[in-house]
């Protein structure tokens, strides 16, 4: 059963409580494939690989299902600098739409 992108946000807004995050289904719109950018105080001290497993403990249960899950996870401090070399990524919507593809998802059974 493919995981849905409004789940995946809500659990990484419940636990991280992000100052942005944006989830992004790159599967059509059938939850397998994820793109996912977050700026969340927990990472701070931690380096890049404990805060890809942080993120991989919250969605633990949803990556059976998940197939690949892309992470840019950072801190307020480095967010900040990334806004001021590049100020539209502030201005982007935190948590984009699903995608209205109208192709059919393939369920594949593991």
């Amino acid at each position: 059963m493919p995981v849905l992108q409004s789940h995946v946000e809500n659990k990484l807004k419940e636990n991280l409580n992000p100052i942005f995050l944006k989830v992004e289904d790159f599967s059509d719109g059938c939850g397998f494939k994820y793109n996912v950018f977050v700026v969340s105080k927990d990472f701070e001290g931690k380096g890049l690989l404990q805060r890809q497993r942080l993120v991989n403990e919250i969605l633990k249960e949803e990556m059976s299902e998940i197939h690949a899950l892309t992470q840019k996870c950072v801190t307020p401090e480095q967010w900040e600098k990334m806004v001021a070399e590049n100020p539209n990524l502030s201005n982007e919507n935190q948590v984009e739409k699903p995608n209205d593809s109208t192709k059919k998802c393939e369920f594949h059974q593991h």
